[in-house]
Protein backbone atom coordinates (compact mmCIF):
# COMPACT_ATOMS: atom_id res chain seq x y z
CA UNK A 1 0.00 0.00 0.00
CA UNK A 2 2.83 2.39 0.89
CA UNK A 3 4.52 1.71 -2.48
CA UNK A 4 1.27 2.36 -4.36
CA UNK A 5 0.79 5.61 -2.45
CA UNK A 6 4.31 6.73 -3.27
CA UNK A 7 3.77 5.91 -6.98
CA UNK A 8 0.52 7.87 -6.97
CA UNK A 9 2.20 10.88 -5.40
CA UNK A 10 5.05 10.70 -7.93
CA UNK A 11 2.58 10.50 -10.83
CA UNK A 12 0.59 13.47 -9.53
CA UNK A 13 3.78 15.47 -9.00
CA UNK A 14 4.95 14.69 -12.53
CA UNK A 15 1.56 15.68 -13.94
CA UNK A 16 1.58 19.01 -12.09
CA UNK A 17 5.14 19.69 -13.25
CA UNK A 18 4.24 18.95 -16.88
CA UNK A 19 1.22 21.26 -16.71
CA UNK A 20 3.33 24.01 -15.17
CA UNK A 21 5.97 23.63 -17.88
CA UNK A 22 3.30 23.75 -20.61
CA UNK A 23 1.71 26.85 -19.07
CA UNK A 24 5.10 28.54 -18.92
CA UNK A 25 5.92 27.60 -22.53
CA UNK A 26 2.70 28.93 -24.01
CA UNK A 27 2.73 32.06 -21.82
CA UNK A 28 5.91 33.09 -23.64
CA UNK A 29 3.96 33.09 -26.91
CA UNK A 30 1.00 35.17 -25.73
CA UNK A 31 1.38 38.91 -25.13
CA UNK A 32 -1.06 39.03 -22.22
CA UNK A 33 -2.39 35.89 -20.56
CA UNK A 34 -6.17 35.56 -20.65
CA UNK A 35 -6.53 38.43 -23.14
CA UNK A 36 -8.71 36.67 -25.71
CA UNK A 37 -11.31 39.03 -27.22
CA UNK A 38 -14.61 38.30 -28.91
CA UNK A 39 -14.39 40.34 -32.11
CA UNK A 40 -17.90 39.63 -33.42
CA UNK A 41 -20.74 37.15 -32.95
CA UNK A 42 -24.11 36.19 -34.40
CA UNK A 43 -22.84 33.90 -37.17
CA UNK A 44 -24.01 30.34 -37.85
CA UNK A 45 -20.61 28.63 -38.27
CA UNK A 46 -17.39 30.52 -38.95
CA UNK A 47 -14.51 28.95 -40.86
CA UNK A 48 -11.62 29.44 -43.25
CA UNK A 49 -9.64 32.48 -42.01
CA UNK A 50 -7.08 33.66 -44.58
CA UNK A 51 -4.80 36.69 -44.40
CA UNK A 52 -3.68 38.97 -47.25
CA UNK A 53 -0.52 41.09 -47.47
CA UNK A 54 -2.24 43.98 -45.65
CA UNK A 55 -2.96 41.76 -42.66
CA UNK A 56 -6.71 41.70 -43.37
CA UNK A 57 -8.39 38.39 -42.54
CA UNK A 58 -11.18 36.98 -44.70
CA UNK A 59 -13.37 34.30 -43.14
CA UNK A 60 -16.61 32.51 -43.97
CA UNK A 61 -19.99 31.89 -42.39
CA UNK A 62 -20.49 28.71 -44.36
CA UNK A 63 -24.16 27.83 -43.70
CA UNK A 64 -25.18 31.38 -44.68
CA UNK A 65 -22.86 31.46 -47.72
CA UNK A 66 -21.14 34.64 -46.54
CA UNK A 67 -17.54 35.86 -46.66
CA UNK A 68 -16.43 38.60 -44.26
CA UNK A 69 -13.32 40.74 -43.87
CA UNK A 70 -11.66 41.69 -40.59
CA UNK A 71 -9.50 44.81 -40.41
CA UNK A 72 -7.61 46.22 -37.45
CA UNK A 73 -8.53 47.08 -34.83
CA UNK A 74 -11.85 45.17 -34.93
CA UNK A 75 -13.83 46.13 -38.01
CA UNK A 76 -15.92 43.44 -39.72
CA UNK A 77 -17.46 44.02 -43.17
CA UNK A 78 -19.18 41.65 -45.56
CA UNK A 79 -17.60 40.92 -48.92
CA UNK A 80 -20.66 40.71 -51.14
CA UNK A 81 -19.65 37.79 -53.32
CA UNK A 82 -21.06 34.31 -53.84
CA UNK A 83 -18.37 32.08 -52.37
CA UNK A 84 -20.41 28.92 -53.08
CA UNK A 85 -20.52 28.04 -49.36
CA UNK A 86 -16.77 28.30 -49.06
CA UNK A 87 -14.98 26.46 -46.28
CA UNK A 88 -11.19 26.83 -46.36
CA UNK A 89 -9.71 30.00 -47.91
CA UNK A 90 -6.18 31.03 -48.88
CA UNK A 91 -4.81 34.00 -50.82
CA UNK A 92 -2.94 33.14 -54.02
CA UNK A 93 -2.26 36.87 -54.32
CA UNK A 94 -3.99 39.99 -53.01
CA UNK A 95 -6.14 39.96 -56.14
CA UNK A 96 -7.16 36.27 -56.06
CA UNK A 97 -8.65 34.32 -53.15
CA UNK A 98 -8.75 30.52 -53.51
CA UNK A 99 -11.74 28.82 -51.87
CA UNK A 100 -12.82 25.29 -51.10
CA UNK A 101 -16.31 25.74 -52.57
CA UNK A 102 -18.47 23.23 -50.77
CA UNK A 103 -21.67 23.94 -52.69
CA UNK A 104 -20.60 21.81 -55.65
CA UNK A 105 -17.35 20.24 -54.41
CA UNK A 106 -14.95 22.52 -56.26
CA UNK A 107 -11.77 24.49 -55.81
CA UNK A 108 -12.34 28.00 -57.16
CA UNK A 109 -10.54 31.33 -57.50
CA UNK A 110 -12.32 34.61 -56.76
CA UNK A 111 -10.92 37.96 -57.91
CA UNK A 112 -11.53 41.36 -56.28
CA UNK A 113 -14.58 41.99 -58.44
CA UNK A 114 -16.14 38.68 -57.40
CA UNK A 115 -15.48 36.93 -60.70
CA UNK A 116 -14.96 33.21 -60.23
CA UNK A 117 -12.79 30.65 -61.98
CA UNK A 118 -13.16 26.91 -61.45
CA UNK A 119 -9.75 25.35 -60.82
CA UNK A 120 -10.71 21.81 -59.81
CA UNK A 121 -14.07 20.07 -59.90
CA UNK A 122 -13.18 16.39 -60.11
CA UNK A 123 -10.52 13.71 -60.07
CA UNK A 124 -10.30 10.91 -62.63
CA UNK A 125 -13.70 11.76 -64.05
CA UNK A 126 -15.58 11.82 -60.73
CA UNK A 127 -16.56 14.77 -58.55
CA UNK A 128 -14.54 15.44 -55.41
CA UNK A 129 -15.85 14.42 -52.00
CA UNK A 130 -15.77 17.96 -50.66
CA UNK A 131 -12.61 20.14 -50.56
CA UNK A 132 -12.15 21.28 -46.97
CA UNK A 133 -8.91 23.16 -46.32
CA UNK A 134 -5.96 24.35 -48.38
CA UNK A 135 -2.45 25.79 -48.34
CA UNK A 136 -0.47 27.32 -51.21
CA UNK A 137 3.20 26.46 -51.68
CA UNK A 138 5.63 29.33 -52.50
CA UNK A 139 5.86 27.91 -56.05
CA UNK A 140 2.08 28.21 -56.53
CA UNK A 141 1.13 24.56 -56.00
CA UNK A 142 -2.18 24.33 -54.13
CA UNK A 143 -2.50 21.53 -51.57
CA UNK A 144 -5.99 20.72 -50.34
CA UNK A 145 -7.77 18.10 -48.27
CA UNK A 146 -10.84 16.34 -49.68
CA UNK A 147 -12.96 15.00 -46.83
CA UNK A 148 -16.60 13.97 -46.83
CA UNK A 149 -19.14 15.73 -44.63
CA UNK A 150 -22.56 15.32 -46.18
CA UNK A 151 -24.19 18.73 -46.61
CA UNK A 152 -27.91 19.59 -46.59
CA UNK A 153 -27.39 21.88 -49.61
CA UNK A 154 -26.08 19.12 -51.86
CA UNK A 155 -28.47 17.83 -54.54
CA UNK A 156 -30.52 14.74 -53.78
CA UNK A 157 -28.59 11.57 -54.54
CA UNK A 158 -25.15 13.17 -54.13
CA UNK A 159 -22.81 10.46 -52.86
CA UNK A 160 -19.18 9.98 -51.93
CA UNK A 161 -17.58 8.68 -55.12
CA UNK A 162 -13.83 8.97 -54.59
CA UNK A 163 -12.28 5.72 -53.36
CA UNK A 164 -10.13 7.61 -50.84
CA UNK A 165 -10.53 10.57 -48.50
CA UNK A 166 -7.30 12.11 -49.60
CA UNK A 167 -5.13 15.17 -50.09
CA UNK A 168 -4.30 16.62 -53.51
CA UNK A 169 -1.86 18.97 -55.18
CA UNK A 170 -3.08 21.26 -57.97
CA UNK A 171 -0.29 22.77 -60.05
CA UNK A 172 -0.30 26.09 -61.92
CA UNK A 173 -0.04 24.13 -65.20
CA UNK A 174 -3.41 22.50 -64.45
CA UNK A 175 -2.14 19.09 -63.32
CA UNK A 176 -3.95 17.51 -60.35
CA UNK A 177 -2.22 14.82 -58.28
CA UNK A 178 -3.43 12.77 -55.36
CA UNK A 179 -0.51 13.07 -52.95
CA UNK A 180 -1.70 11.48 -49.68
CA UNK A 181 -4.40 8.97 -48.78
CA UNK A 182 -5.44 6.43 -46.16
CA UNK A 183 -7.12 8.98 -43.85
CA UNK A 184 -10.28 8.42 -41.87
CA UNK A 185 -11.16 12.09 -42.40
CA UNK A 186 -8.51 14.53 -43.71
CA UNK A 187 -9.15 18.09 -42.67
CA UNK A 188 -6.82 20.94 -41.68
CA UNK A 189 -3.45 21.31 -43.37
CA UNK A 190 -0.60 23.80 -43.39
CA UNK A 191 2.89 23.98 -44.87
CA UNK A 192 6.11 25.55 -43.70
CA UNK A 193 7.06 28.89 -45.32
CA UNK A 194 10.18 27.35 -46.89
CA UNK A 195 7.94 24.91 -48.74
CA UNK A 196 9.71 21.84 -47.42
CA UNK A 197 7.15 20.34 -45.00
CA UNK A 198 3.39 19.81 -45.01
CA UNK A 199 1.22 18.96 -41.99
CA UNK A 200 -2.10 17.18 -42.57
CA UNK A 201 -4.73 16.44 -39.93
CA UNK A 202 -6.69 13.21 -39.82
CA UNK A 203 -9.33 14.71 -37.56
CA UNK A 204 -11.34 11.54 -36.99
CA UNK A 205 -8.26 9.49 -36.14
CA UNK A 206 -6.99 12.32 -33.89
CA UNK A 207 -3.58 12.39 -35.55
CA UNK A 208 -1.39 14.96 -37.30
CA UNK A 209 0.99 13.70 -39.98
CA UNK A 210 4.06 15.47 -41.33
CA UNK A 211 5.33 15.02 -44.88
CA UNK A 212 8.35 16.12 -46.88
CA UNK A 213 7.37 18.03 -50.03
CA UNK A 214 9.35 16.81 -53.02
CA UNK A 215 10.44 18.95 -55.97
CA UNK A 216 7.71 17.57 -58.23
CA UNK A 217 4.97 18.31 -55.67
CA UNK A 218 4.55 14.79 -54.35
CA UNK A 219 4.74 14.04 -50.62
CA UNK A 220 7.20 11.64 -48.99
CA UNK A 221 8.50 10.53 -45.57
CA UNK A 222 5.17 10.42 -43.77
CA UNK A 223 5.84 10.72 -40.04
CA UNK A 224 3.60 10.99 -36.99
CA UNK A 225 3.61 14.50 -35.51
CA UNK A 226 0.91 14.92 -32.85
CA UNK A 227 -1.80 12.83 -31.13
CA UNK A 228 -4.62 15.28 -31.85
CA UNK A 229 -6.92 16.03 -34.74
CA UNK A 230 -7.39 19.53 -36.10
CA UNK A 231 -10.03 21.37 -38.09
CA UNK A 232 -7.69 24.17 -39.18
CA UNK A 233 -4.00 24.93 -38.66
CA UNK A 234 -1.39 27.68 -38.80
CA UNK A 235 2.32 28.21 -38.04
CA UNK A 236 4.28 30.99 -36.33
CA UNK A 237 7.78 32.31 -37.00
CA UNK A 238 9.27 29.94 -34.41
CA UNK A 239 7.90 26.94 -36.29
CA UNK A 240 5.18 26.23 -33.73
CA UNK A 241 2.06 24.58 -35.14
CA UNK A 242 -1.41 25.68 -33.96
CA UNK A 243 -4.23 23.12 -34.02
CA UNK A 244 -7.97 23.63 -33.49
CA UNK A 245 -10.07 21.01 -31.71
CA UNK A 246 -11.72 21.59 -28.33
CA UNK A 247 -9.09 24.31 -27.77
CA UNK A 248 -6.25 25.84 -29.75
CA UNK A 249 -3.36 23.46 -29.10
CA UNK A 250 0.21 24.57 -29.78
CA UNK A 251 3.03 22.16 -30.65
CA UNK A 252 6.68 22.94 -31.27
CA UNK A 253 8.26 21.97 -34.59
CA UNK A 254 9.67 18.91 -32.79
CA UNK A 255 6.19 17.73 -31.82
CA UNK A 256 6.32 18.73 -28.15
CA UNK A 257 3.06 20.14 -26.84
CA UNK A 258 3.61 23.67 -25.54
CA UNK A 259 0.12 24.20 -24.19
CA UNK A 260 -3.44 25.22 -24.98
CA UNK A 261 -5.36 28.42 -25.58
CA UNK A 262 -8.91 28.14 -24.30
CA UNK A 263 -11.64 29.74 -26.39
CA UNK A 264 -15.20 30.49 -25.18
CA UNK A 265 -16.55 28.49 -28.15
CA UNK A 266 -15.07 25.43 -29.83
CA UNK A 267 -12.59 26.74 -32.43
CA UNK A 268 -12.74 25.65 -36.05
CA UNK A 269 -9.76 27.38 -37.62
CA UNK A 270 -7.01 29.89 -36.98
CA UNK A 271 -4.54 32.23 -38.66
CA UNK A 272 -2.28 35.18 -37.83
CA UNK A 273 -3.54 38.58 -38.98
CA UNK A 274 -2.87 42.28 -38.54
CA UNK A 275 -0.19 44.42 -40.17
CA UNK A 276 2.48 42.88 -37.96
CA UNK A 277 0.95 39.37 -38.10
CA UNK A 278 0.85 39.27 -34.30
CA UNK A 279 -2.90 38.86 -33.86
CA UNK A 280 -4.06 35.26 -33.62
CA UNK A 281 -7.47 35.25 -35.30
CA UNK A 282 -9.76 32.35 -34.35
CA UNK A 283 -13.01 31.26 -35.98
CA UNK A 284 -15.25 29.49 -33.47
CA UNK A 285 -18.82 28.48 -34.23
CA UNK A 286 -21.04 31.57 -33.85
CA UNK A 287 -18.18 34.02 -33.21
CA UNK A 288 -14.68 35.09 -34.10
CA UNK A 289 -12.00 35.84 -31.51
CA UNK A 290 -8.53 37.38 -31.38
CA UNK A 291 -5.59 37.32 -29.03
CA UNK A 292 -2.39 39.43 -29.13
CA UNK A 293 0.77 37.33 -29.53
CA UNK A 294 4.52 37.83 -29.07
CA UNK A 295 5.25 35.58 -32.05
CA UNK A 296 4.32 36.31 -35.67
CA UNK A 297 2.51 34.34 -38.35
CA UNK A 298 4.30 33.23 -41.50
CA UNK A 299 1.43 31.97 -43.68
Amino acid sequence: MRILLILLILNLTSSFENRAQMASAIDHLIKTKGSITQVASGFSFTEGPAVNSLGEVYFTDQPNNKIYRWQEPDQITEWEVDGERANGLYFLSDSVLIACADYRNKLIGIDKQGNKTVLVEGYQGKHLNGPNDLWIHPNGNIYFSDSYYHRPWWPEGHEEVQDQRAAYCFKPNGDLMRVAEGFEMPNGLIGTPDGKQLYISDIRAKKIWKYTIEADGHLAQKTFFAPEGSDGMTIDNQGNVYLTNSVVSVFSAKGDKLGEIEVPERPSNVCFGGKNRQTLFITARTSVYSIAMRVKGVN
